[in-house]
């Protein structure tokens, strides 16, 4: 199977991490669909993304930043209610549990970017250049930072059929 969109069959659970954001705005309601499909009557839904205040999602999803343009093209960080907007709208499934680990995710981007960093030499050695090696530390400070200052969050979110 290449695409999700392909998959068959019937499943008790769905695990998606950190997914949906490269799906991008436009395939939201295709994704959920496909998850609603193939889940068994009862099955469980586990999802995990990263998000943003939905007030923020709108004022930016018609930009196209640098985070788009070089780390996750045609990708957008949706915030909770865009996530069950697109729920509501399109399938029979809703958010009936949410955890926050956005704070220790800040954590975790700073200590990937002191491993990367620290194995700055196997990177280069692998014919990644100084472009590379910069956009990539940029990228992990930069979304350590919204992950410290609370401007993004990273909810496990548990959802089942209504």
């Amino acid at each position: 199977m290449r695409d999700y969109r392909e998959a068959t069959g019937e499943y008790d659970a769905v695990v998606s991490v950190e997914m949906i954001e490269a799906v991008g705005e436009r395939f939201w309601a295709d994704y959920f669909r496909t998850v609603d499909r193939l889940l068994a009557p009862g099955g469980r839904f586990g999802l995990q993304s990263i998000t943003m205040p939905d007030h923020r999602l709108r004022a930016t999803k018609s930009s196209y930043p640098w985070i788009h343009q070089y780390i996750v093209p045609g990708g957008l960080i949706p915030s909770i209610e865009a996530i069950e907007r697109t729920l509501a709208a399109h399938t029979t499934l809703e958010v009936v549990e949410r955890r926050s680990i956005g704070p220790d995710y800040a954590e975790t981007l700073r200590r990937w970017r002191g491993t990367f960093l620290a194995r700055e030499p196997e990177v280069r050695a692998l014919g990644f250049d100084e472009t590379f090696v910069r956009m990539w530390d940029f990228y992990l400070a930069y979304s350590e930072a919204g992950f410290a200052a609370r401007y993004l969050d990273d909810l496990q979110l548990g959802i089942t059929r209504r």
